[in-house]
């Protein structure tokens, strides 16, 4: 059976949650660099840049080709992993989106530097299970992990409240997505549900997601959307996404409070990038 080997991370954010100082958390330098450039991925952790962690995950899922989606000014990025720490299980590829304009318009960045068959997309502050990954590159389509959002509480370092404000996957009885809902209320079915489904952003897209990026409009945050570019693909392409469901965890290293969290999970796992 044909997989996905390639992924396209992205890197581009701006990075300002992990900007904002805050007084209960001390840096070290090299941490308080990254952290002050916005960088995440690159955030210092058990002495590797979390990236590397991102990277070895996705060649255990059988991933041998990352695409990162990066600003113009990425010199420390790719500095590193050109120069001082080249991968040994991925060969790197580099995309620039021009300016911070959503996540829809970061993907379609990356359409020059993917080849035109299946592809992962994930973030670049997110670590993800490794059987998730290999799950998702099985289906080899367009498809996306949806997180049950107590086991994502219990396993994560994310807290409940950041996960109740996530949107709801609406998942129809033959396990394809059929909408993703904002913030709804109390009486809306799938808030009155046993399980609450969650995307962490860990997706599978088909070449296709390229023209649903180039249709999405922006939202009420100015931004171009993602999931704004996959309700299109549905909607309009007759894109189908198969659900793989997990009740697991992701590590999300995007505030200066989860360095340490983050690294205090990951401390056992074996980083070969």
């Amino acid at each position: 059976m044909t997989r996905t080997t390639q992924a396209v991370i992205l890197a581009r954010g701006l990075g300002s949650r992990m900007r904002r100082a805050e007084a209960a958390v001390a840096l070290d330098a090299e941490q308080e660099r990254a952290a002050a450039a916005g960088q995440k991925g690159m955030m210092p952790t058990l002495g590797r840049p979390f990236l590397d962690f991102v990277l070895s995950a996705l060649a255990d899922g059988g991933i041998t080709d990352v695409t990162l989606v990066v600003a113009p000014e990425h010199s420390m990025m790719r500095g590193y992993y050109e120069d001082e720490a080249r991968p040994e299980r991925v060969r790197m590829h580099w995309a620039v989106q021009a300016e911070p304009r959503g996540t829809a318009d970061a993907v379609q960045a990356a359409g020059t530097a993917v080849r035109a068959e299946p592809f992962l997309v994930l973030n670049s502050d997110n670590y993800y299970p490794v059987a998730s990954i290999e799950a998702l590159c099985a289906l080899h389509g367009a498809g996306l992990v949806a997180f049950e959002s107590d086991a994502l509480v219990r396993e994560s370092n994310i807290e409940r409240e950041r996960v109740s404000a996530y949107a709801l996957l609406d998942i129809d009885e033959a396990g394809c997505l059929r909408a993703i809902v904002e913030k709804p209320p109390a009486d809306h079915p799938l808030a009155r549900r046993t399980e609450h489904w969650v995307s962490m952003n860990l997706w599978s897209f088909t070449p296709a997601i390229f023209e649903a990026c180039r249709r999405v409009q922006p939202s009420v945050r100015g931004e171009l959307e993602l999931q704004d570019a996959v309700m299109i693909a549905i909607g309009e392409l007759g894109e189908s996404f198969r659900v793989v469901r997990a009740h697991s965890g992701v590590l999300d290293m995007s505030r200066r409070a989860d360095i340490a969290s983050v690294a205090d999970r990951l401390r056992d796992v074996v980083v070969r990038p």
